[in-house]
């Protein structure tokens, strides 16, 4: 599982670096990605929540909730007019440390680039899905 995640995390920054995905401003405009987008730093995750409802997934590869929560977040990903966003704490101490997290998985809902909402813990998809759409 972690080769595979590695190969995903590498295509996504390849896809980057070539301008395959268009800037943030360009996938706003656009629907909300089908996938979740993985975040590398402070003005990415400030590009990612800029405009509309987007869940951030705080998350580490080593956290078995996290990992449970994954398929999860993934359907909420494709089936909602939310982007979500991951954020591995482990890659982004900062991050997490500006935005309080001190346990994982924590969810956090923005809207127009204003955090709303914060869930720590395993999140049942019915109850995280009715308040993505709430929001929508």
């Amino acid at each position: 599982m972690t080769d595979e995640l590695t190969e995903i995390r590498q295509k996504k920054l390849e896809e980057l670096r070539n301008g395959e995905r268009g800037t943030a401003a360009e996938n706003r405009n656009n629907e909300s990605p089908a996938e979740p987008v993985h975040v590398h730093g402070a003005r990415e995750l400030q590009d990612t929540v800029g405009d509309g409802v987007v869940l951030v997934d705080f998350y580490a590869d080593w956290c078995g909730p996290c990992k449970q929560l994954e398929p999860v977040v993934e359907r909420i990903a494709a089936d909602t007019v939310a982007t979500v966003a991951k954020v591995d704490i482990d890659a982004n101490q900062q991050l997490a440390a500006k935005y309080g997290v001190r346990s994982v998985p924590t969810l956090m809902l923005f809207t127009d680039g204003e955090p709303v909402e914060r869930m720590v813990g395993m999140q049942q998809e019915p109850q995280l899905r009715s308040l993505v759409e709430s929001y929508a």
